[in-house]
């Protein structure tokens, strides 16, 4: 006989709190469950630390603060399992470390982002279909019972803003159907509501235009202009400028009506619907067109990044069943994504790409061509990231030889590629900065000369971080907006990332007081929720957070996981790789002993983008405890970064200027 099928458990944001189990709303208790809930749903795939659930639920915490959180959690699993075997685990809310988290919860909120990302690539009849559905998910404010908590405000925020653009979406697949009466009172109630929202008032004047309202829709862009001038002092945005235009030139692509369906979709369409009937499954062919479609789903970012990397290694994998080690040393060489950032997003998967470049290397025939043998070497060096892998001067050696093959031969994709792999090899030592803006300024000649556009952008984005290192930000900021621009050209939304987040970076550099950098500095960590990118987003916002700290002179926090343990072993554990380098500075606060102790033992830090940040927050710790030999190391390791923005490499943060701590450190040594 068949086991009972596990019910199936949904999460609702997008309300007040709740879960239906199988349809059937599931009895919640009261609002500290609700809050218990609402809290791990916002940090949802991540834990939350016990101690970090106490804060939230309490402004002054009770003594018996995280009994209660037990008890509250305990009845959550009750009721979202009430027919769990006793003693056996639970399968939806998880002990994780010294907190909880939702074990991959099916959450509205999700299916709602799910919905609406996939409706801006339909056609308008089926992004009307997908919007409405979407749509129909919301049953009040989002986290209507908890949105004015501080924990949940940036994620209210963040759906709110995207029910507004699904709204603005359904709106405009109305007009491209022809349905403009339809659209317009929904749009005049919109623009009322939310008078701010420039594409709010374009579609309302060009759905009025379509209903053959040529004055109103004249009227609603003047109304828009003189609001936005008389209470913002800006001028209206490019697009609503170019409507008002063709409004008065009675533009012919102003027509009401369906439009045509668009010819990119009906030749993209057609055109693999023809690949995947003539070419065989398993076919060489056909691997080598897959390697193409990653490289493509790679730079959108998001799922498409997140999709790219789980298909890559199998992709591999399946050229070298086949035998034939120049058909995998394509399909390895083929995937030249340029790599901004010095921390593997998947180590495991950049492991066995690695392992395969290798053996693939071995096995090439003498009379191979060097190119191939330059781009294996050149994915060698990418994928070994931070110090991964059993040899980082293997991987530097990599990087170099597969640079002279490219100068040699003269190839200029080659050649980008390979100084993608020199530049993310260049982290080993301190005071690196000028040496990888030159690499930025090279690679942005060669793309530019060549229409490399993916490769000019990491140029632009390299000296960005760069000339920030430097402190110089006009330079910063002249890449930054050259980054945008490509970006814009290109289809590239993870540019903005970057870009965005040099600009929280430079609030820091230029003097702005601490609570308006850690407010920019997790607007950086929000806009990487979705990115696709772990690498870059583990254990960032604490590490930014803490650096903050150190920069206006205030006493470190111990950090999320640390009051109440036993022991300091989780001190810092939410700082991801970076812990073992911030936790002696964490410990600070708690237990001096302990921080000697973890400083004593710590190594040196690994050769990514953090590295003059960690031997900063090194010598920070090392002069407080008075290690000597620390301070000595960390004076050494800091001497030819003295020029430099400790952190500021990141193009995301900084820990002040690296001459403050060597100064620090020679008046400690009585130097």
């Amino acid at each position: 006989m068949s086991s009972r099928e596990p019910v199936v458990v949904e999460f609702g944001m997008l309300g007040p709190v709740t879960a239906w189990a199988d349809g059937v709303e599931v009895g919640l208790l009261g609002p500290r469950h609700r809050e218990v809930l609402a809290r791990l749903l916002v940090a949802h795939p991540h834990a939350v630390p016990t101690s970090m659930l106490v804060e939230d639920l309490w402004e002054d915490p009770p003594a018996g603060a995280v009994g209660a959180v037990r008890t509250f959690v305990a009845a959550l699993r009750r009721a979202l399992e009430p027919d769990r075997p006793p003693r056996t685990p639970p399968r939806l809310l998880v002990t994780v470390g010294n907190g909880y988290a939702l074990h991959r919860a099916v959450i509205d909120a999700d299916r709602f982002a799910e919905e609406v990302s996939a409706a801006a690539g339909l056609m308008p009849a089926q992004a009307l279909e997908t919007l409405g559905r979407a749509l129909t998910r919301w049953r009040g404010p989002a986290l209507a019972d908890v949105a004015d908590a501080p924990w949940a405000r940036a994620e209210s925020a963040r759906l709110r803003e995207l029910r507004l653009h699904a709204i603005e979406l359904q709106a405009g697949a109305r007009l491209e159907l022809g349905r403009a009466a339809e659209a317009i009172p929904d749009l005049e109630a919109h623009v009322i509501e939310h008078p701010w929202r420039e594409e709010g008032w374009r579609l309302l004047a060009l759905g009025l235009y379509r209903a053959g309202r040529q004055g109103d829709a004249l009227a609603v862009l003047r109304r828009a202009r003189a609001m936005l001038l008389d209470d913002l002092g800006v001028d209206p945005g490019a697009a609503l400028r170019r409507l008002e235009a063709e409004v008065l030139a009675q533009s012919t692509s102003l027509e009401a009506g369906p439009r045509p369906e668009r010819s990119a979709d009906r030749v993209w369409a057609e055109a693999a619907a023809s690949y995947d009937r003539a070419v065989a499954g398993g076919a060489r062919a056909r691997l080598r067109s897959t390697v193409d479609l990653l490289r493509g789903l790679a730079i959108t970012g998001g799922d498409g990044l997140v999709a790219a990397r789980e298909q890559r290694l199998a992709t591999i994998l399946a050229a070298e069943e086949l035998g034939e080690a120049g058909l995998t040393a394509a399909i390895i060489g083929g995937y030249d994504v340029p790599a901004i950032w010095t921390r593997s997003d998947d180590p495991t998967q950049a492991a066995g790409i690695v392992a395969a470049a290798e053996r693939t290397l071995a096995a090439l025939p003498p009379e191979t061509a060097p190119t191939a043998r330059a781009r294996l070497l050149a994915t060698i060096a990418v994928e070994s990231r931070g110090g991964d892998g059993d040899s980082p001067e293997r991987a530097r050696v990599a990087a170099h030889l597969a640079e002279q093959i490219a100068r040699r031969t003269g190839d200029p994709g080659l050649l980008a590629f390979a100084l993608n792999g020199v530049f993310i090899q260049s982290f080993h030592a301190t005071g690196s900065a000028e040496r990888r803006d030159a690499i930025g300024a090279e690679l942005i000649a060669v793309a530019t000369r060549h229409d490399l556009a993916t490769y000019a952008v990491l140029g632009h984005l390299i000296r960005l971080q760069a000339r920030s290192a430097l402190a110089d930000w006009a330079g910063a900021d002249t890449h930054a907006a050259a980054a945008d621009a490509l970006a814009q050209r290109h289809d590239s939304p993870l540019v903005a990332v970057f870009t965005q987040g040099y600009r929280a970076l430079r609030l820091a550099g230029t003097g702005a007081g601490e609570a308006e950098v850690a407010t920019a500095y997790r607007a950086t960590a929000a806009r990487l929720e979705g990115a696709g990118m772990p690498g870059l987003q583990r254990g960032l916002l604490p590490v930014m957070l803490l650096a903050a700290q150190l920069q206006h002179g205030s006493a470190p926090a111990a950090g999320p996981g640390a009051a109440g343990q036993d022991g300091h072993d989780v001190v810092g554990a939410e700082d991801g790789p970076y812990a073992r380098w911030t936790r002696p500075v964490r410990l600070l606060a708690l237990d001096s002993a302990a921080a000697a102790a973890a400083l004593v033992e710590l190594p040196d830090p690994p050769p990514d983008h953090l590295i003059e940040a960690m031997w900063c927050l090194t010598a920070h710790a090392a002069i407080a405890l008075g290690d000597r030999p620390t301070m000595r190391r960390a004076h050494a390791a800091l001497s030819p970064a003295a020029h430099e923005q400790a952190g500021a490499g990141t193009g995301l943060f900084t820990v002040g200027p690296v001459s403050a701590y060597l100064d620090e450190l020679e008046r400690a040594l009585g130097r």
